[in-house]
């Protein structure tokens, strides 16, 4: 896990910057909304895309007056349609970056993050460009179990399909491979455990490292592409060097 842990502190640094610009709940909404059309229900027990839609949403502290009206869209008949496009490029210095959009308008999406690359001296790629360096896993994180026994825990998320299981800042950070999510986000109802955070993340299984002056430049392209309304998710393996947390709040 080493080898991911500085980037999942760019990832939760900047996921906390982002919710503080109130992105992220337009995104949650979105994913809602995709989640009720797709499944045809509203339901979160019948729709399980829908339930962990609204499980991230709950994670990431979104009023329930916001999921309830995002539910409510994508009921209605007049929901816009959405489709999922996915970008794969590099930033500057050889950092590969993976782009999740969720887009009514697929020219306008292709041209806007096309122009964003471009402006910050990346290029985008050809779809399964970025298949060598990326792997797709299931990430789930809850608090630590207050009443378990946690060599017990592991093991029963082990043979449940978990390939590592750690513990960080009071949770447990469960992997698994893409096809095991299922059963094992099903195990974890089962024992009665509340989740912080269930997704299928794109986990680099090289990083790279930068000095600061290119680090910046770096995190600009991705800013840029975060702050745009139709990318759901950045993944990229940029790794953060000693002192550049500090960066990404300038």
């Amino acid at each position: 896990m080493s080898g991911h842990s500085k980037w999942s502190t760019i990832k939760r640094k900047k996921g906390a910057l982002d919710a503080k610009r109130g992105k992220i709940f337009g995104r949650l909404s979105k994913e809602i909304t995709i989640a009720v059309k797709e499944g045809n229900s509203g339901d979160a027990e019948a729709n399980p895309r829908l339930r962990l839609a609204i499980l991230n949403a709950k994670g990431s502290n979104m009023p329930k007056d916001n999921i309830e009206r995002a539910i409510k869209k994508g009921l209605g008949g007049d929901a816009a349609s959405y489709f999922e496009q996915d970008f794969e490029g590099y930033a500057a210095h050889g950092v590969a970056v993976f782009v999740e959009t969720l887009t009514d308008n697929q020219n306008r999406t292709v041209q806007e993050v096309r122009a964003a690359f471009t402006k910050n001296n990346g290029s985008l790629g050809t779809n399964g460009s970025l298949e060598f360096i990326f792997d797709r896993k299931g990430v789930f994180s809850l608090p630590v179990p207050s009443e378990m026994d946690l060599d017990e825990f592991e093991l029963e998320l082990i043979e449940a399909g978990a390939e590592e299981v750690e513990i960080e800042d009071g949770f447990v950070i469960v992997h698994s491979a893409m096809e095991d999510f299922g059963s094992l986000n099903k195990k974890l109802d089962s024992l009665g455990l509340e989740l912080e955070n269930a997704e299928l993340q794109r986990l680099p299984k090289t990083t790279v490292k930068v000095d600061d002056e290119a680090f910046q430049e770096v995190m600009k392209l991705i800013d840029m592409l975060e702050d745009h309304d139709d990318v759901q998710k950045v993944w990229h393996n940029l790794e953060m060097g000693e002192g550049q947390e500090e960066l990404l709040e300038n």
